[in-house]
């Protein structure tokens, strides 16, 4: 292969990371709409979504192994494969926990703990991917150790909600609550504590986006874990 046809492969594998990551990205915010609005449309589309994301990581998979396979890069070029490679498994992952938005989405009844902003949580996740993606773009590998710091500020901020949740429950006086009622409740206090553990899943895999961008940039893995 001429070196100016494996330098656009290299090119074009770039580009089509960061296109996924768009895809997913709308994904998420798509289902925090959803679930928000309790629009049960959004949320279906979230969720047949799922085969346009799951195609491009099939796709960007084989791009990855034919070009280690083909043309047995090294160096600065092996790493940023390896790192893409790791980054679309991510962001596949990601586009399964929007799925789970929208499912949830479909299965809530009432609104509980309003208390807990989700769609601040989840923007917040949002800015972290976003942030990330842009760090492999540019190859920055400050705003990789950013994004790992931010993450600790997002596990405080879901073990926050988790807390209202389940004080309020234990608060919360059901004894004159019919036994069907008394279980609604317990399935929407299961439903909300899922979404915000989602939530904090979702930035896990922004770090290990930043992590595996630092190891392409710096051949540093001090923050893969």
């Amino acid at each position: 292969m001429p070196r100016e046809d494996y330098q656009q492969k290299l090119t074009d594998l770039r580009e089509n990371v960061l296109y996924m990551s768009e895809v997913v990205m709308e994904r998420l915010r798509m289902g925090l709409d959803a679930l928000e609005q309790k629009d049960t449309d959004l949320a279906w589309e979230v969720i047949d979504g799922d085969e346009e994301v799951n195609q491009l990581y099939l796709d960007l998979e084989q791009e990855c192994i034919d070009l280690l396979a083909l043309q047995q890069p090294v160096a600065g070029d092996l790493r940023f494969v390896a790192a893409s490679f790791k980054i679309i498994t991510d962001l596949e992952r990601i586009g399964d926990l929007a799925t789970n938005l929208g499912e949830y989405t479909l299965e809530a009844n009432h609104d509980v703990f309003p208390e807990v902003d989700i769609q601040e949580l989840g923007t917040f996740t949002l800015d972290m991917i976003e942030d990330s993606m842009v760090a492999y773009a540019d190859e920055d590998a400050d705003t990789c150790y950013a994004i790992a710091d931010r993450d600790d500020e997002l596990d405080s901020r879901c073990e926050r909600a988790s807390e209202i949740v389940v004080r309020d429950l234990i608060e919360t006086e059901l004894e004159d609550n019919t036994e069907e009622e008394v279980e609604q409740l317990l399935e929407d206090v299961s439903r909300l504590l899922l979404t915000v553990r989602d939530i904090e899943r979702i930035g896990d895999h922004a770090v290990n986006i930043a992590a595996r961008t630092l190891y392409m940039v710096e051949n540093d893995d001090e923050l893969i874990y």
